[in-house]
């Protein structure tokens, strides 16, 4: 058994680099090198008539009139679900608005959402075809499957139209 102790402590040792590595973003907290989008870091933007002024409690609009969504106040995605039980991804819904678009005239809207981590090496996020919400006013939604919890940017692109901003992604 005392051989053994070392090759343990080996085992152990390299668990915890990896998870380090990884990023596994248990912490409570923010931390100071993932610089996320918050409320106060920008003009408030507040979407054009007839779309709501206020985005709900603890989120808030971020983007322009041409493209926004919403977006945590703390900056934080925490505890997202799998997409199936087998998928290792963490999986998140962004919904998008325009002014003008009209999911009837484009039932697949023109947006293209991309992703990256910032505070380490990870696989790209994978995002779904953009769908539609038909509802008035109209609204697009795009699954998001990120591969590792972390500090990631993501940018959504409508034709010329692009918003990018920084989110902490949490158990």
């Amino acid at each position: 058994m005392s051989r053994l102790l070392p090759l343990l402590y080996l085992l152990l040792l390299s668990q915890a680099s990896l998870s380090q590595k990884a990023g596994t973003a248990t912490t409570n907290h923010v931390p100071n090198s993932c610089p996320v989008t918050k409320p106060y870091q920008t003009s408030l933007f507040v979407p054009p008539s007839p779309y709501e002024s206020n985005a709900g409690a603890g989120t808030f609009w971020f983007g322009t009139d041409r493209l926004w969504t919403y977006l945590p106040a703390n900056g934080t995605w925490r505890g997202l679900g799998h997409y199936t039980p087998s998928d290792p991804t963490f999986r998140q819904k962004l919904f998008w608005w325009r002014q003008g678009y009209d999911w009837r005239t484009e039932p697949q809207p023109n947006l293209k959402v991309t992703g990256r981590r910032l505070d380490a090496q990870a696989a790209p996020l994978i995002a779904d075809r953009a769908n539609n919400v038909s509802s008035e006013p109209a609204a697009m939604v795009v699954g998001l499957n990120f591969p590792t919890l972390g500090c990631w940017e993501i940018t959504g692109r409508y034709g010329d139209d692009t918003v990018t901003f920084v989110v902490w992604v949490a158990n």
